[in-house]
């Protein structure tokens, strides 16, 4: 028996029941009309964000139920613009609390650029909730009203966090998938399907556990979300279970120099020979442990390589100094460079240096940031940007040029590297690409970062947390150095290595041994095959009803 179709009109978001597309009426969902739609999508982002790193708080995901059944009881005359500006509503809220840290590099020179502290976040956040609103409506626009219509939801929203990470550079900073604490048992599904995979599983579960109340679909949907988390904590505990944490005998030994250098100083030329003591003195520290190599953070030195690693000059002959015969300085820093238009270019890079028999220093390679800061190191649409004013407005300049795709580095006697300078750490398969390019998979990956930057809000963990995926990714441990904290030894499966980290503003170095790299994952060999199978197994469940009906 069929039933006429339930018209909720433009204010049905504040009635009690919900329509189903084929009209049937779905369990109570916004009662009464007392919480109105906007400000539960409110509420529901400030949940999601908080289950985020550095909080932890995993309750909070049920925030993205929530925003779910708010962007399937869109309907009325707009439907479509009812469920955008639902998502986009949440988006806002979710990247404004994940992002609160963002004001921060304005304050590094308040002079200049303080006036523009206060709307970093609410600006950048509104932005980035357009993604949001478009996945909400788009799955509006596709929703049937079976179980399948929470995986959809799930790909919509997962599909939109890959654009984000992706279209003008990307930006993918908080990825749902990457809420679980990396190391973890929930986390280790990422050396199957990538942080982006794990997004959709994440998502996909809330879902349908967003189902309960609708009867039969409500307790389908419950057994399958507690099916698939069970499950995904088994296979985490059990890669966990079976990975080393012990170092192979002879593995290298690695010196991470954290001197807690703020980035304000970095401007005060006074300061400029306190800093170059630092790093040396840290660097020629006497331990009980030889180190092999030793690594700085991004842009330690606030000076060009040309100019304090000229011959002759004095911190090139302080850094010569403290290293021993044989050992391998990672640091970043900037350096310039002439293009094929003989126009002057400037790089982000890392170098590796060495000591020579003559006690000089020798560049051993050097790696040219790929993967630059959108609208802090290089300005997106550059000839637009300068038209508007947008350009002068924010200082970028010309900023940085981008290198060459990556590839890893060879270093005399230590394994092969795949080099990430801070912002790349953000990236799902930055470290296969390099091997793609260059046939050669890295053994480990070093991250040097400037989170300076970032003071110490939530920002230095929500990176470290991020970078650590790579290593889960990939199967391959990760050295990452910062100046300010979080620097780490963090193992092939995104776990800290006990005892090898130093906190925000914490002054020293970490001596400890290179964990071991694991054969290669499935993430490493496939990519984000898995992922796209997902989106595309998502919407042919969601539409088969309906190409069903429509078969003669």
């Amino acid at each position: 028996m069929s039933h006429p179709r339930v018209d909720t009109g433009p204010a049905s978001s504040a009635r009690p029941f919900q329509a189903d597309e084929t009209g049937g009426a779905r369990r109570p969902f916004l009662r009464g009309g007392r919480v109105t739609p906007a400000l539960l999508a409110l509420v529901a982002g400030v949940m999601a964000a908080a289950a985020q790193p550095p909080w932890g708080l995993l309750p909070g995901l049920v925030g993205y139920g929530v925003m779910f059944r708010l962007v399937d009881a869109a309907a009325g005359r707009r439907p479509y613009r009812s469920a955008f500006s639902r998502g986009w509503l949440f988006g806002f809220a979710y990247f404004m609390v994940s992002l609160m840290w963002i004001a921060e590099p304005f304050q590094v020179d308040a002079r200049e650029q303080g006036w523009m502290a206060p709307m970093a976040d609410p600006v950048m956040s509104a932005f980035l909730a357009l993604f949001w609103g478009a996945a909400s409506a788009a799955y509006r626009a596709l929703a049937g009203r079976g179980v399948a219509r929470a995986l959809l939801f799930a790909a919509a929203l997962a599909g939109a966090e890959w654009l984000r990470g992706h279209l003008l550079t990307g930006f993918p900073w908080d990825l749902p998938g990457e809420t679980w604490k990396a190391g973890t048992a929930m986390s280790q599904a990422a050396s199957v399907v990538g942080a982006y995979g794990l997004t959709w599983i994440t998502l996909a579960i809330v879902c349908l556990l967003a189902l309960e109340g609708e009867g039969r679909r409500g307790r389908i949907g419950a057994v399958l979300a507690v099916t698939t988390g069970l499950g995904l904590y088994g296979f985490g505990a059990a890669r966990l279970a079976a990975i080393p944490t012990a170092p192979r005998a002879g593995a290298p030994v690695v010196r991470i120099v954290q001197p807690d250098v703020q980035q304000a100083s970095k401007y005060d030329a006074a300061m400029f020979g306190d800093i170059v003591e630092r790093y040396v003195s840290l660097t020629g520290r006497k331990t009980g442990r030889r180190p092999d190599v030793v690594v700085w953070p991004e842009g330690a030195i606030p000076a060009a390589f040309e100019d304090y690693l000229a011959p002759g000059a004095w911190p090139r002959a302080a850094i010569a100094g403290a290293l021993q015969p044989g050992q391998t300085l990672i640091l970043g820093g900037y350096r310039f460079a002439t293009d094929r238009q003989g126009r002057s270019i400037t790089f982000n890079s890392l170098a590796a240096l060495r000591p020579d028999p003559a006690g000089d220093l020798t560049v051993e390679a050097v790696y040219d940031k790929y993967r630059l800061v959108p609208f802090g190191e290089f300005m997106p649409l550059d000839g637009v940007a300068s038209m508007i004013g947008l350009k002068q407005m924010v200082h970028v300049g010309d900023g940085f040029s981008h290198g060459p795709p990556p590839r890893p580095m060879r270093l005399a006697g230590l394994p092969l590297v795949q080099p990430l300078i801070c912002y790349e750490a953000l990236y799902p398969g930055f470290t296969r690409a390099g091997r793609l390019a260059s046939g050669a998979r890295a053994a480990w990956i070093v991250n040097i970062s400037n989170d300076a930057w970032f003071g110490t809000a939530s920002g230095p963990r929500q990176h470290v947390n991020m970078a650590a995926y790579r290593a889960i990714e990939e199967g391959l441990p990760m050295v990452r150095a910062t100046p300010t904290g979080v620097s780490a030894i963090i193992d092939a499966a995104g776990r800290i290595v006990p005892g090898e980290s130093l906190g925000e503003r914490a002054i020293g170095i970490i001596d400890g041994a290179l964990p071991p790299a694991l054969p290669p994952t499935p993430y490493d060999t496939l990519g984000d095959a898995a992922f796209f199978a997902m989106l595309a197994l998502s919407l042919a469940g969601a539409r088969w009803p309906r190409l069903r009906r429509a078969t003669p």
